[in-house]
C-alpha cells in the first residue's frame, strides 16, 4: 500500500509534461509569456468597455453595436488579409498589429480619463481595433507553425494558445470589475495599453528561422479565390468553417449581453459582471487544458459535436436561470463547450491544410469565428431590445443545438476523408 502513491506519481507528472510539451520550443515560451500578460489587459478592456457603454447609455442596442464595430472588419477584411499573410513575414506582421493595438488602447484611455469620450469616438476606436485584429488573428494562428517547428507539437501549441486566452479571461474581468469600482473604466484601458509592452518585447526577443516563400505575381483577388475554392471544395474544412460561423452567429454573442444580465437580471454591479465573465473563462481554461493533455488530433471530430451541443444547452440553461451561483456553474460548462469547439476546430484545420494556403484558411477560420460574431452581437442587441435578453439567448442556444445535430450527421463522411491524411502524417495507423 505504501507503494501506491509513489506508483501514481509518474503518471501524474507525465500528464503535466504532456500538457506543456510545446514549451520545449523557446520561441513558443516567449510568445506564451508575452501574450498571457497582454491578454489579461485585453479582457480588462473588453469588460470595462461593455460596462462603460451600458452605464452611459442603458441601451442593449448600443452595447451590441460597439461589439459589432469591433468585430465586423474580420468578416470583410480577414479573408483578404490571409492572402497577404501567406506572402508576408508573419513575425513582422505581429509586431505591427500589436503596436497598433497598444496605440488604440492609449487613445481610448486618454479620452475616457479626460472625460471627452463619446459613443461615436468609442465606435470609431472599436472599428480601428477590429481592422487591426483582422490581420493579427490569422497571422497569429499561422505563426504557431513557425514557433514550434516540430509538427507533433502543433496540436498541443494550439490548445495552449486557447488556454492562454482563457487564463486571461478568467483573471482579467474580475480585476476589471474591482478597478472600475475603485478608479473607473479609463484605468482599465490604460493598463491594457501598458500590457502590450510585454508581448512586443517577447516578439523582439524571438529568433525566428527564415521562411522561403514563393513569389506570386497573381492578383490579390485571384489568390483569394484560390484559397476560398480550396477551403470550400474540401468537405472537412467547409463543414468545420460553416459550423463555426453558425454557432458564432447564434450562440457566442451571449457574452455581449452579460452587462445586461449582471445589472438587470442579477441586480448586481461591475463585480457581478466580472464574476460572470470569469466563470466563462474558468470553463474555457478547463477545456483548453483538457485538449492540451491529449496526445493527438484523433477523435476531435466527436469532440466538436459534444462541445457545440454543450455550448447550445449552456446558453439555453443560462437564459432561464435567475440564481447567480447556478448561473456561474452553467457558464463554466458553457465556456468549456465553447473552448473545446474552437480549439478542436482549429487543431483539425491546422493539421489537414496545405502549408501554402495556411494563411488563407486560417483567415476564413477567423472570419467564421470573429467575423460572424459581430453580426450575432447586432442581432442579439436588437432582439434583446424587442423580446428581452432571456428569450434572445434561448433562441440562440436552440439554434446551436440544431447546428450540432447537422454536423453529427456528416461526421462519418468527414472521418473517411480525413483518416488517410492522418495516416500519411503518422498520426494514426491504417486499419
Amino acid at each position: 500500500m505504501k507503494m501506491k502513491p509513489h506508483s501514481q506519481e509518474p503518471g501524474h507528472t507525465s500528464r503535466l509534461r504532456n500538457i506543456f510539451r510545446a514549451f520545449h520550443a523557446g520561441n513558443y515560451r516567449l510568445f506564451f509569456t508575452g501574450q498571457c500578460i497582454s491578454l489579461i489587459g485585453t479582457w480588462m478592456q473588453q469588460t470595462a468597455l461593455g460596462w462603460l457603454v451600458y452605464r452611459q447609455t442603458g441601451s442593449p442596442f448600443l452595447l451590441g453595436l460597439v461589439a459589432f464595430m469591433g468585430q465586423i472588419p474580420s468578416f470583410f477584411i480577414a479573408p483578404f488579409a490571409g492572402v497577404l499573410i501567406d506572402r508576408w513575414n508573419r513575425h513582422h506582421v505581429l509586431l505591427v498589429t500589436q503596436s497598433l493595438a497598444m496605440l488604440q488602447a492609449f487613445v481610448l484611455a486618454s479620452l475616457v480619463l479626460s472625460g471627452t469620450a463619446t459613443i461615436w469616438l468609442i465606435l470609431l476606436l472599436s472599428l480601428f481595433l477590429g481592422i487591426v485584429n483582422s490581420f493579427d488573428m490569422p497571422a497569429r494562428q499561422s505563426f504557431v507553425v513557425q514557433m514550434v517547428e516540430d509538427r507533433k507539437l502543433l496540436g498541443n501549441a494550439i490548445a495552449l494558445n486557447s488556454s492562454m486566452v482563457h487564463i486571461a479571461r478568467m483573471i482579467g474581468p474580475p480585476i476589471a470589475g474591482s478597478i472600475i469600482a475603485l478608479a473607473g473604466e479609463g484605468t482599465c484601458f490604460l493598463l491594457n495599453a501598458v500590457s502590450y509592452v510585454a508581448v512586443i518585447v517577447c516578439l523582439l526577443l524571438m529568433r525566428v528561422p527564415p521562411v522561403v516563400r514563393v513569389t506570386r505575381d497573381e492578383p490579390l483577388l485571384s489568390s483569394f479565390k484560390e484559397g476560398f475554392s480550396y477551403a470550400f471544395s474540401f468537405i472537412p474544412i467547409r463543414s468545420i468553417i460553416l459550423l463555426l460561423a453558425f454557432t458564432s452567429l447564434m450562440g457566442m454573442p451571449y457574452v455581449v449581453l452579460m452587462p445586461l444580465f449582471a445589472k438587470d437580471v442579477f441586480h448586481g454591479d461591475s463585480h457581478t459582471l466580472g464574476f460572470l465573465m470569469g466563470a466563462t473563462g474558468v470553463g474555457a481554461l478547463a477545456g483548453a487544458l483538457f485538449l492540451a493533455s491529449r496526445k493527438n488530433v484523433v477523435g476531435l471530430g466527436r469532440m466538436i459535436v459534444i462541445a457545440s451541443s454543450a455550448l447550445g444547452f449552456g446558453v439555453v440553461a443560462f437564459s432561464q436561470s435567475t440564481v447567480l451561483p447556478l448561473s456561474l456553474v452553467i457558464l463554466v460548462l458553457t465556456g468549456f463547450g465553447m473552448m473545446v469547439l474552437l480549439t478542436s476546430s482549429n487543431s483539425i484545420l491546422q493539421t489537414i491544410v496545405d502549408e501554402g494556403k495556411r494563411g488563407r484558411v486560417m483567415s476564413l477560420y477567423t472570419m467564421a469565428f470573429m467575423g460572424t460574431v459581430p453580426l450575432g452581437n447586432l442581432i442579439h442587441g436588437i432582439l434583446a431590445s424587442k423580446i428581452g435578453a432571456r428569450h434572445t439567448l434561448l433562441a440562440g442556444g436552440i439554434c446551436c443545438i440544431l447546428g450540432s445535430a447537422l454536423f453529427a450527421r456528416q461526421l462519418p463522411l468527414l472521418r473517411k476523408i480525413v483518416r488517410p491524411i492522418y495516416v500519411k502524417m503518422g498520426i494514426t495507423r491504417e486499419r
